[in-house]
């Protein structure tokens, strides 16, 4: 049995720090093994996202706001105040981090390899040798070699990256999975509280996928069958967690 977890952002920032964050994760899967000349195009989108929008002021504001509230927890009865502390010391971490550095790609851009590959890569079928000379060039080196290179590149993303796969992953944490039934493959709910983040998580043998919509305070989801494309009629059993 295998369960999925599907996330659907109900505002626009939590919408860009899933994608950044999803970036992050290819980044890492990128340090860890050799994906030869894939291991760019995570790393041009994210020149292309940081670029076009500066996250810097979001996220450490949304830092502050966090700081605040765990430093507020600390006081309450029946509270972790070892993980509290734990988390504020990191959130305080990658608040420091994250004010020191360059705007995040920033070097990237005076770099001419890298600037060389990006103006190509967005050419179907672009990274043949006699188009890239200079990455088949840098494809023939050792992988340790490439390996420490390309974290140097990454490193460019690392003090924003950091902090909003902390945000993300406390965001996760404000509510627990419960046990949920879709009557005719239908669910919707409402919140009074401001709403972030719905999540699902379904057994993949049921054979269904949700498709989810919704704002901060009302949000409904759709099963649809994987092998007709079409909604479903059951009854579809599944996790739900509604994150603030």
């Amino acid at each position: 049995m295998t369960k999925l977890t599907y996330e659907q952002p109900l505002n626009e920032k939590t919408r860009s720090f899933l994608r950044l964050e999803y970036l992050s994760q290819q980044l890492q899967t990128n340090v860890e093994q050799d994906h030869q000349h894939r291991c760019f195009y995570p790393l041009f989108s994210l020149c292309e996202l940081t670029e076009r929008c500066d996250y810097r002021g979001e996220v450490l504001n949304d830092l502050d706001k966090k700081i605040t509230t765990l430093s507020n927890w600390q006081s309450l009865p029946h509270i972790d105040t070892i993980q509290v502390e734990a988390y504020l010391n990191r959130l305080i971490t990658a608040k420091e981090s994250l004010q020191a550095c360059d705007r995040p790609g920033a070097k990237l851009k005076q770099d001419r390899f890298i600037a060389a590959l990006r103006q190509r890569f967005n050419m179907p079928g672009a990274c043949c040798n006699f188009d890239l000379p200079q990455l088949h060039y840098w494809l023939a080196k050792p992988w340790d070699v490439r390996q420490q290179e390309y974290l140097q590149w990454v490193d460019n993303f690392t003090a924003l990256l950091n902090p909003i796969n902390l945000l993300l992953e406390l965001t996760r944490q404000t509510t627990q999975y419960c046990e949920t039934v879709a009557k005719v493959g239908f669910f919707q709910g409402n919140s009074n509280q401001a709403l972030s983040m719905v999540r699902v998580k379904i057994d993949s043998q049921q054979g269904c996928y949700p498709t989810i919509s919704g704002h901060k305070n009302r949000y409904a989801i759709h099963f649809v069958q994987f092998d007709e494309q079409k909604h479903s009629d059951q009854t579809i059993e599944f996790q739900l967690a509604t994150c603030t």
